[in-house]
């Protein structure tokens, strides 16, 4: 069996998303079977992503919706993605002041559209920030965030590495 490739791709703005990020690749990377790739947004293109053999998206709700550099990485992949990336394994990870459940629906639209594999919940990630000075400040995650974060990291690559998915 050949090694398989895990993309992780992110927008992180005030460090939320990218400490989140982080604790995935050191779960991921706990599987010596599989390649994994962390990747900024603004870095990842089509053959990245067509390069790999599952995907993490992770990005900050911002005004309701994903990360405006998250979604110019999906708006340069998608048609290259179409019909060629279909059934590959995709997780989603949003860091959210309140919900993030919309960020997370628009991104599984477009895993629709590109026929992935959900292999798991959104795992969404809330830092309770609610004023203009807390939403825009550094963000700290707490520790158990972080192992939820490592532990879906672990669960995805070892999937990968034994055909699950």
């Amino acid at each position: 069996m050949s090694a398989k490739t895990l993309l992780l791709v992110y927008q992180s703005t005030t460090g939320a998303t990218e400490q989140m990020i982080q604790a995935v690749a050191r779960g991921a990377q706990a599987e010596p079977e599989v390649t994994v790739r962390l990747m900024r947004a603004v870095d990842a293109g089509p053959d990245e992503l067509l390069a790999a053999d599952g995907y993490l998206f992770a990005c900050p709700e911002n005004l309701g919706a994903i990360a405006g550099l998250m979604k110019d990485f999906f708006d340069r992949c998608y048609y290259a993605g179409l019909d060629r990336i279909n059934a590959r394994p995709y997780a989603v990870l949003i860091c959210a002041g309140s919900d993030g459940s919309n960020a997370a629906r628009q991104i599984a639209r477009i895993a629709t559209g590109w026929r992935l594999r959900e292999i798991a919940p959104p795992l969404i990630i809330c830092t309770h920030a609610q004023t203009p000075e807390a939403i825009l400040a550094p963000k700290r995650i707490p520790p158990e965030e972080l192992a939820r974060g490592e532990e879906l990291g672990l669960a995805f690559a070892t999937g990968l590495a034994i055909g699950a998915f």
